[in-house]
């Protein structure tokens, strides 16, 4: 008798475990729910083993047979593909639904009345009768399951690594657990023999909990965690089947007495409501009591994740980043402190971490330059520097932080407060090392741009110092400059009139005769002198707009006798070279208040211009108009131009354009400059336009309505 009951004690179990893996909430490497399938597949089929042996319906029978063999071919399809899970051989979609339309069409004609099972004969060993053309099929079909799961354990034991030597375990028992249930369960019952049934599904237990173990040891979820969330569902469905009993012993023996079956089946149903309306409360309260036993330093790795995030990217200071990040996982981790150990690009190392953190001298860093991921202090461990070194700081862990092959820092947790760390500790401690690193990475960027600026702020502030002292040397002088030209030109400016006047008497035979010859000689003498007055009168404005001493000097001016008068006074300097002005005087030009002598030296500046660049026995063409409200002046000549890249300097003080040099090389460059500031001066506007070897014009024009006199 106790022997039939084992295989529905044994379902049980099976049923447990199911409960344990799948109330774990992960489902890392998806082993979770082809495990929890399989177990509640292993736990039907061993409770139907059982209620078949014991039943004295035909017709119960037939329908618990029908269960258990639908659950035995489940048993076969979870493990195919917790087989794929296992051992990381992930299935594509196209062969999941390759692999489930044979079993749920098989499974589908096994629950048909009279196809797969035909009849019950209840006996001295209860039995059934099969179609056997369906059974093969069923075997064969269990047979392909399962061979196929086995054979990619065994072919997964034989690449395992040192620290997966459970896997050919696994194998092994595997396969003999699959053989003798197979075996008692499958291929015995198609010869006739239905007395050892019983003894399947002691191998189907054991198959259940070597999986189980192998779960465990292969850490694909939390032993703890599954155990203590296992006997919360335990208790909750302890507590409310003792509730159904004390409310229905309560009611029916206490209050209604006898009642019809009416009555009990709609007690039953509100009793049923009842219970699963308060199944979740009771639940919630059994997490709780269990959580504060067991798991008093338990934390949620997602709700750190996202806190952990949400603190990488709230600062860019490295400083600031180390020690908030060092707070948070000391704290999450029931750690005694935290820090972090960071080289930067110049080679010095910061440090960082939560309050009481232990500064590590250089040769110690190098000691865990050694470590390649994580590494913890444990009792087993062997003597090592590391170890000593470990043990001296009173640190418990150290991860390295590395991008690229290159060795960032580290991150030192102190000893844990309450336990140990544990290997979850460790697996989340290498989820987030990559965004630490980045973190600390773009950290150490900023904090390098921030002292390349600082560096940059501290050059340019002493270079602008520098450049203040020059500007200021440079300043004084120029004022010196400004100065000896003011107080040159002046000096210079007293002989050279004494000189025009005594050659000017030479020339008019004030003191005797001048014959032809001499009276050359001294026209070209009194036109050299003529133009060393204007340059000297070119240097004096100058040295008036550096000082701010260049005044406007307005009176009524008629231009058109002022330029008639001016190319009068260049005409025999002109004949010499064979050229001559071509101006017409016209008529009805207004008279402008105007600066007479800064305009004539404008006018006489342009000429002379004209006739040292144009090339000999040309002319040279002068306009005097109205045009537009403006009184436009222009000298056109046919000679060397302006280089078109040097234009855009030409009215820059001191420029002379290279062809200039080369063809009179005692220029100075200052004429247009101060036609350029007369003109403005007279808010008048320059004209100027050129052609290299062809020729350029220069001119201004002057407002009419506003220079009227």
């Amino acid at each position: 008798m106790i022997m039939d009951w084992l295989p529905f004690i044994g379902g049980l179990i099976a049923v447990c475990m199911a409960i344990i893996v799948f109330s774990n909430g992960t489902n890392q490497q998806g082993t979770r729910l082809p495990f929890t399938f399989f177990a509640l597949s292993v736990g039907v089929w061993s409770m139907g083993i059982t209620l078949f042996s014991v039943s004295q319906s035909p017709s119960f029978a037939l329908a618990v047979a029908t269960t258990y063999y639908i659950a035995a071919l489940g048993i076969a399809y979870a493990f195919f593909v917790f087989s794929h899970a296992y051992t990381k051989k992930q299935l594509s979609s196209a062969s999941t639904v390759l692999a489930s339309l044979p079993f749920l069409f098989v499974a589908v004609f096994v629950a048909l009345p009279g196809v797969f099972l035909q009849s019950v004969e209840i006996g001295a060993s209860n039995s059934v009768s099969l179609s056997l053309d369906w059974y093969w099929i069923y075997t064969v079909l269990f047979s392909v399951f399962v061979v196929y799961g086995l054979l990619l354990l065994w072919r997964n034991a034989f690449d395992a690594t040192r620290s997966q030597r459970h896997r050919p375990l696994l194998a092994v028992a595997l396969t003999v657990c699959f053989a003798g249930g197979a075996y008692f369960n499958l291929y015995l019952p198609l010869t006739g023999v239905y007395t050892l049934i019983a003894f399947g599904p002691m191998f189907s237990f054991l198959l259940v909990a070597t999986i189980f173990y192998a779960i465990a040891r292969h850490r694909l979820f939390d032993i703890r965690v599954a155990v203590v969330r296992g006997v919360a569902y335990l208790l909750t469905l302890f507590t409310l089947a003792a509730l159904y009993l004390l409310i229905a012993f309560f009611v029916f023996t206490q209050l209604l007495g006898q009642v019809s079956s009416i009555d009990q089946t709609i007690l039953n149903v509100s009793l049923a409501l009842l219970l699963a309306f308060v199944f979740q409360p009771i639940k919630r309260f059994f997490d709780h009591i269990t959580n504060r036993l067991f798991f008093r330093d338990v934390y949620d790795p997602d709700e750190f994740y996202r806190r952990l995030n949400k603190t990488l990217t709230s600062t860019t200071d490295l400083h600031a980043l180390l020690r908030r990040t060092a707070y948070q996982i000391a704290e999450t981790m029931n750690a005694e402190r935290a820090q972090f150990i960071v080289h930067t690009d110049s080679g010095a190392l910061i440090e960082a971490g939560t309050e009481g953190f232990r500064s590590i001298p250089a040769k110690d860093v190098a000691v865990l330059e050694q470590n390649i991921h994580v590494i913890g202090l444990k009792d087993d461990m062997p003597d090592s520097p590391t170890r000593r070194m470990l043990i001296s700081h009173r640190m418990e862990v150290v991860m390295k932080l590395t991008n690229d092959d290159r060795t960032l820092g580290f991150f030192c947790l102190g000893q844990h407060q309450s336990a140990q760390f544990t290997k979850r500790d460790m697996r989340v401690l290498q989820t987030i090392r990559d965004e630490l690193v980045i973190a600390i990475q773009n950290a150490i960027s900023v904090k390098n741009v921030r002292d390349l600026n600082a560096s940059l702020e501290r050059r340019i502030a002493a270079a602008t110092k520098e450049l203040r002292a020059s500007n200021a040397e440079l300043k004084k002088l120029d004022e010196a400059k400004d100065e000896f030209i003011s107080m040159a030109s002046h000096q210079l400016r007293t002989p050279l009139t004494s000189v025009k006047g005594y050659i000017s008497m030479l020339m008019e035979g004030d003191v005797g005769h001048v014959t032809k010859d001499q009276k050359k000689l001294l026209e070209e003498a009194f036109m050299s002198s003529e133009r060393m007055v204007r340059l000297i009168g070119d240097f004096l404005n100058v040295s008036r707009l550096q000082t701010g001493k260049f005044v406007i000097d307005k009176h009524p001016v008629d231009m058109a006798q002022l330029v008639e008068d001016e190319l009068d006074a260049l005409s025999t300097n002109a004949a010499t070279r064979g050229l001559h002005f071509s101006y017409r005087k016209p008529k009805k030009i207004p008279v402008l208040a105007l600066d007479e002598n800064k305009i004539q030296q404008v006018i006489m500046n342009f000429s002379d211009n004209a006739l040292y660049y144009s090339k000999e026995k040309t002319k040279i063409i002068v306009r005097l108009k109205v045009v537009d409200g403006w009184l436009e002046f222009t000298v056109k000549d046919t000679g060397i131009g302006v280089p078109k890249e040097q234009q855009e300097h030409l009215f820059q003080k001191f420029f002379r354009a290279t062809n200039a040099r080369q063809q009179r090389p005692d220029g100075t460059g200052v004429g247009l400059f101060l036609a350029k500031k007369v003109i403005d001066a007279h808010g008048g506007e320059i004209i100027f336009s050129s052609v290299e070897n062809k020729g350029s014009t220069f001119g201004f024009k002057l407002p009419i309505e506003k220079l009227r006199a």
